[in-house]
């Protein structure tokens, strides 16, 4: 009797033993599948872009004088100072908006590397500093600006390191909708691509912001500015 007892005992805790690991199974075979159906994504990226204007701009008012003598060189500084001040708040530039900064001042005869005779030894840079939020006004004056030569004033132009700029410094006040903007095109192209693909899309995975960036829209209009963003968004794939 004891020995049959224990052979049915051992047959039950192998049946029991057999059926736990028969569910196990199949509770990790719903486990992997689910996983495996959760892998199935769509990487997206979506662009926004936005023509905006700048709002500042930096303007440089460039003469240059040589000569001999610097007192009588620092005495026509002053006077074409004198006359680029009063062309610029006649115009309705504010003083706010004005910095005069110090000659720079070049001595040729000094220059050890030049080896060329020079009819004058001192060659002086005068610059002028317009900051301005008027960008427009400051666009206008910047073509007026050829009335200075009815007074003898040469403005130099095209020198490298004085170049005017423009700014566009409200970029906050765009971003939600530029955001806004970028993430509906990245779910478009992923609306697409579940078409295509015979699925659904599912839950957002993982979305990443880029950089914004700033540019000229062109190098002819350069206070038109092109604002940019890419976000990237991974998607998941419903069956």
């Amino acid at each position: 009797m004891k020995s049959s007892n224990i052979s049915i005992s051992a047959t039950v805790c192998g049946l029991l033993v057999a059926v736990g690991l028969l569910l196990l199974g199949i509770q990790i075979k719903r486990g992997l599948n689910s996983i495996s159906a959760n892998q199935r994504v769509v990487t997206v990226r979506g662009l926004a872009e936005k023509e905006v204007t700048a709002n500042k701009v930096t303007w440089p008012v460039v003469t240059k004088e040589v000569g001999n003598d610097l007192p009588s060189i620092y005495s026509k500084i002053e006077s074409t100072n004198k006359a680029i001040l009063e062309f610029l708040k006649t115009n309705g530039i504010t003083d706010q908006e004005i910095s005069v900064n110090p000659p720079q001042v070049l001595d040729l005869q000094a220059d050890r590397y030049n080896s060329n005779n020079v009819p004058f030894r001192y060659n002086v840079t005068n610059v002028v500093v317009v900051t301005s939020s008027q960008v427009e006004k400051v666009n206008k004056l910047i073509e007026k600006q050829t009335e200075l030569l009815k007074q003898g004033i040469a403005i130099v132009a095209g020198d490298y390191q004085y170049q005017t700029t423009y700014e566009y410094t409200d970029l906050n006040s765009i971003k939600p909708e530029m955001i806004a903007s970028a993430t509906k095109n990245a779910r478009e192209a992923a609306n697409k691509f579940a078409e295509d693909s015979n699925s659904e899309l599912g839950k957002i995975k993982t979305a990443s912001q880029g950089q914004f960036s700033i540019e000229d829209r062109d190098q002819y209009t350069p206070y038109i500015k092109n604002v940019r963003v890419v976000s990237t968004i991974v998607y998941y794939l419903n069956d």
